[in-house]
């Protein structure tokens, strides 16, 4: 078959054998598959004829979403689950077990830190936390001879950290590590890192992938392999897998996903270099603006920075939430990646979970909003968070006034 390129691999690949065959991916919305005697049933048990066993298991239509993902991803095999976050419990259950150790950046997802730090201690797995991410020195120092593998969320959020992923990936292979890159910030429209050396990819599909906030869904992508082994082991005796109808909805996101990614990056930087300039904002976190840390090294391995930034603003955590109180267009919910823009407070939200001291750690002050940017037009995005920072600059400035004027108290 002719190799094809990502946008067609994105609305073709892995739609084969329907029968009749249809313009949309039939939903298979089933349990079970009846079989035509106990004789089939027991070859397709042991994989020794193709077909399908239970739902829990395998589904036609979730196999055209795994097959689809894994093409674009550039991947031999996908797996579907639930979430995001059951696709990384689902590998660090498959790879770790009582008495291992894993290696991990700081810099992740607050429930991703949570399932480390607490859920994966209660089992027996030690997590090695990178608190200076940045350095391959760190990165080495953090791995034990009980290492089982490397996790890192590039971009992270809410602090939009990009990790070398050439030289980890080139560090993670010295050791006979494997690398598990969290690609949701940037999808493969965005980033591949199996091309840059990773040996796996998760994704949350519930943000970019599905795109409109309908769906959850999560999924691992890799060798076939680690895909078998996990299809056959704790999927099935765990079980967190999507839904068929899930998978239609991911699988219509994937359709327009580049599409969708090329016009969240520009309007992304449009409302990044508008807070740039803010006098009321401190900081802004995205690695598309020319003064970003991370810039080069953006542009060296991804085709675009998406559109979650977060940005910090001067004063205390009650004018960061005054800010986010005064939005009248910019949705406040703890989600990204949809083509509404969306607002949130990691420090109270998203990432509460993880404590005053590895907040502090990871860079999230209670000053920093997030935001990710949606398809609506740039200058209404704008015009909204200039009201917002308006209103929030102006009560600042009467608080200050009414401070000078105060009397000295009498000696």
């Amino acid at each position: 078959m002719t190799k094809w390129r990502f946008d067609t691999n994105a609305v073709h690949s892995g739609h084969t054998g329907f029968h009749p065959d249809s313009m949309s991916v039939p939903i298979y919305q089933s349990v079970a598959y009846p079989f035509e005697d106990a004789a089939e049933a027991a070859e397709i048990f042991a994989a020794t004829k193709p077909g399908y066993t239970y739902g829990r298991w395998d589904n036609p239509t979730v196999e055209v979403f795994e097959k689809r993902l894994a093409a674009l991803e550039g991947a031999e095999a996908a797996i579907a689950t639930s979430s995001g976050m059951a696709a990384i419990f689902l590998l660090a259950h498959h790879l770790a077990e009582a008495g291992d150790e894993i290696v991990s950046s700081n810099r992740v997802y607050g429930g991703t830190f949570c399932l480390f730090e607490t859920g994966l201690k209660r089992m027996g797995v030690k997590v090695n936390w990178v608190t200076n991410p940045e350095s391959i020195e760190a990165w080495q120092a953090a791995i034990t001879p009980r290492t089982r593998f490397l996790f890192v969320e590039s971009p992270s959020n809410p602090g939009l950290f990009i990790a070398d992923l050439r030289k980890l990936s080139q560090l993670a292979k010295s050791l006979r590590l494997p690398l598990v890159v969290d690609n949701t910030i940037c999808t493969p429209a965005l980033q591949r890192p199996i091309e840059l050396g990773a040996d796996m990819v998760v994704h949350s599909t519930t943000k970019y992938i599905c795109g409109n906030a309908s769906s959850l869904g999560g999924i691992i992508a890799g060798s076939k392999e680690l895909v078998d082994g996990i299809r056959k082991g704790p999927m099935r005796y765990i079980g967190p897998s999507m839904s068929p109808f899930n998978a239609w909805l991911n699988l219509s996101g994937l359709e327009d996903l580049s599409l969708r990614m090329e016009r969240h990056c520009q309007s992304a930087l449009t409302l990044a270099n508008y807070l740039h300039d803010h006098p009321l904002v401190e900081s802004v976190n995205y690695p598309g603006l020319r003064d970003n840390h991370y810039y080069d090294l953006a542009r060296s391995q991804m085709k675009g920075c998406s559109s979650l930034m977060s940005f910090v603003v001067k004063g205390t955590f009650q004018d960061a939430v005054a800010v986010i109180n005064a939005l009248e267009l910019w949705v406040l919910a703890t989600h990204l990646g949809t083509c509404k823009t969306i607002v949130t407070h990691p420090a109270s939200t998203t990432h509460s979970g993880m404590g005053e001291e590895e907040l502090r750690k990871a860079g999230i002050p209670p000053t920093m909003i997030r935001v990710s940017v949606g398809l609506e037009d740039p200058a209404d995005i704008i015009a909204d968070i200039q009201q917002a920072l308006a209103k929030v600059e102006s009560n600042l400035t009467s608080r200050r006034e009414r401070k000078l004027v105060e009397p000295v108290a009498q000696s």
